[in-house]
């Protein structure tokens, strides 16, 4: 075993070491961390980084730029230390700092914190099926705006995985749906070290994974030794040429140097020790001082920024060239990137009217979806194989398919995490703006994927159709109960349950409008009545959380009934029953409470008035969550139990959720 491979220069090795060491240091001085990757693997990232990957360190954001996904996010420090390396603003202060409160060097890559991250990584196999939808957005944007002669789109995606990416559910989705769009230009280099955090990965794991992926119709080769970077720059190059997904099998040494833990657990995810790193420096043959830094080495990474900027600026040459050819072309693009909507979009919302009649609120989000999809021409999307059902689809555009990437129409097929995991993707590449479908209660198998769009900031949009026990004889399987409640309990995410047609056309405006993170648009299969909003107040109040939308007769109201989506027409149904009795009724209508928890106090307390305690909450779903808004002296009307299999009607007759049953829970509050 030697430190130098036979096909690395001096500063090849000097510079690959350097990430190596920075790697262990950083990990020791925090006392926590993973070395092991980092050291074996800082071969592969200094030759995506300063031989393939096209980027600007100074300009980590331009438009056309490769992106680089870290799936095996514990060895954040491969990344931190590379970009430190090349020249992204990264100090080596920062790498000290590692893992530390408020340090852009958080323990798994997070995106917003360090240049140069381009997604949040560390739940394993999330990065990779980012990845994929990074490679979808782009392969959408080219068929979109590329024009003969004027190639404005055109860069590649480029994956570290680790055997524990491939282990997890989520990679075989976006794998196989990779594998059947033929993104060519997605590469994914497999570290197989062959070590998990329990030993050996044979304890658990054997699949071949090139054979593996070879079904899923990717482009397969393995390299014997990452130290090998002939080898590295020969695999990348038959990617680079071959129109099928490209997996790399790389085979390394975990903790590659160190004398005493090389190819062992112990190198995965603990610090090193001091004689380990100390025998791993002699190893190297590097100074053994704490984060040294040739000067040499950080020269030729540097050398990077000017070949980034060089490129960066004969990109910006052919985007004017573009621009002077084909300028609507062109302003379409700088209108995309931006993320911002085209002015007046909302007027393309649809306005139901008495004469539509009761309507499923998916049926309405259906008409919804087709009546802006010329407007906002960034909008693309599809579902988990339930288009039919979910009403996803926007007519007259084609596919998204394999040689027919101008489509808008996703077809994830059955695989709702990995459609998650890609809509991230989608979403942080830029350019689209992504939505996918499926029932509600299917949100489970996308939920890491939620929370990690919630924690980017990632502006997702779900529609989750058959939101309750209104779905009716299915069954208790697939009747969700407390899926509401999950989902609110995510930070940063935005539920949006519409009452009726109006509302549904209203929670698609919020939802395009608010882009600091996603949205669930929840929906019935049932229908539901058309309100009255001649009488009752118009629905653009859903854009504040929650409004009133009936107010009491006869008086100030004695009682608040408050409810979302199908449930409001019974509260209205309940008041009529209320108010024959002359007792004041409100009723609000709630479609999100993280809408309305943003509003301001004097709003929420002239729709919530601390003077009227006696409050209703309705929804069929588990009660959590709603003693929030009833205060103590309120009551909830709710599912704490699974449902049944059953006409719908019949189902919330048994379980109680009916006009008559919230009149009588109100009265019991007024002790009447």
């Amino acid at each position: 075993m030697t430190a130098t491979s036979r096909t690395a220069t001096t500063i090849d090795q000097t510079a690959i070491n350097t990430i190596r060491t920075l790697a262990m240091d950083a990990v020791e001085r925090a006392n926590s961390g993973h070395p092991g990757t980092p050291m074996a693997l800082a071969p592969l990232a200094y030759v995506l980084y300063t031989r393939h990957l096209k980027h600007s360190p100074r300009h980590p954001d331009w438009p056309d730029r490769d992106r680089f996904v870290l799936s095996a996010g514990h060895a954040s420090m491969l990344l931190y230390a590379t970009l430190y390396l090349t020249g992204y603003d990264l100090s080596l202060e920062d790498l000290k700092r590692f893992r530390q409160w408020g340090s852009p060097t958080p323990g798994h890559p997070e995106h917003g914190h360090a240049p140069g991250v381009e997604t949040t990584t560390g739940p394993l196999g999330q990065g990779f099926a980012n990845a994929v939808g990074m490679a979808i957005a782009e392969a959408h944007l080219a068929a979109k705006f590329n024009r003969p002669g004027h190639t404005v789109v055109d860069h590649r995606v480029y994956v570290i995985a680790s055997d524990g990416d491939l282990m997890e559910g989520i990679s075989h989705e976006a794998a196989s749906l990779a594998g059947h769009l033929k993104l060519g230009k997605l590469t994914v280099f497999y570290d197989d070290n062959r070590i998990t955090i329990e030993g050996s990965t044979d304890l658990a794991y054997s699949d071949d994974a090139a054979k593996r992926f070879e079904g899923y119709g990717w482009h397969v080769q393995q390299v014997a030794d990452v130290n090998d970077l002939a080898a590295l720059d020969a695999a990348v190059q038959k990617a680079l040429s071959d129109p099928r997904p490209s997996l790399v099998v790389v085979r390394s040494h975990i903790g590659y140097g160190a004398p005493g833990k090389q190819d062992t657990a112990e190198a995965h995810g603990s610090p090193l020790g001091k004689d380990d790193i100390a025998g791993a420096k002699r190893f190297y043959g590097v100074p053994a001082e704490d984060f040294h830094v040739p000067a040499e080495a950080l020269s030729h990474g540097h050398r990077c920024v000017e070949m980034g900027a060089e490129r960066e600026r004969a990109w910006r040459k052919v985007l004017a060239a573009y621009g002077q050819a084909h300028p609507a072309e062109a302003a379409a693009w700088t209108a995309a990137l931006s993320g911002e909507l085209p002015a007046g979009w909302e007027k393309a919302l649809p306005a139901f009217t008495a004469k539509d009649g009761a309507m499923a609120t998916r049926a309405a989000s259906g008409k919804v979806i087709n009546a802006i999809a010329q407007a906002v021409p960034t909008l693309i999307g599809g579902s988990a194989d339930l288009a039919p059902s979910t009403n996803t689809i926007i007519k007259g555009s084609p596919d998204f398919a394999a040689g027919r990437y101008d489509g808008r129409n996703m077809h994830f097929g059955v695989r709702e995490h990995g459609m998650a995991g890609v809509l991230n993707g989608m979403a942080l590449h830029g350019g689209v703006r992504p939505y996918g479908a499926t029932f509600l209660v299917f949100s489970d198998y996308m939920r890491p994927a939620i929370r990690l769009a919630a924690l980017i900031g990632v502006p997702a949009i779900y529609v989750f159709t058959h939101d309750s026990i209104g779905l009716g004889e299915d069954g208790p399987t697939h009747q969700p109960i407390e899926h509401l409640a999950a989902l609110r309990a995510i930070p940063h995410m935005t539920v949006i349950r519409p009452a009726d047609a109006p509302e549904t056309a209203q929670a698609w405006r919020a939802a395009l409008e608010h882009r600091t993170g996603p949205v669930a648009i929840v929906l019935t299969r049932q229908k539901v009545p058309l309100i009255d909003r001649e009488t009752h107040a118009p629905a653009t109040g859903l854009l504040k959380g929650a409004y009133v939308l009936a107010e009491a007769t006869g008086g100030a109201p004695m009682l608040l009934l408050i409810g979302t989506g199908s449930e409001v027409a019974l509260c209205l149904a309940a008041r009529d029953l209320l108010e024959q009795d002359r007792i004041p009724t409100r009723v609000v209508s709630m479609p999100s409470v993280e809408l309305f928890a943003r509003q301001d106090e004097a709003y929420q307390h002239q729709v919530l008035p601390p003077s009227v305690p006696l409050r209703v909450a309705v929804e069929a779903g588990t009660t959590f969550g709603w003693h929030r808004w009833v205060g103590p002296a309120g009551d909830v009307v709710g599912l704490d139990r699974f449902g049944a299999s059953a006409p719908f009607e019949r189902i919330y007759q048994e379980l109680g959720i009916t006009a008559e049953r919230i009149a009588a829970r109100a009265r019991a509050l007024l002790k009447l």
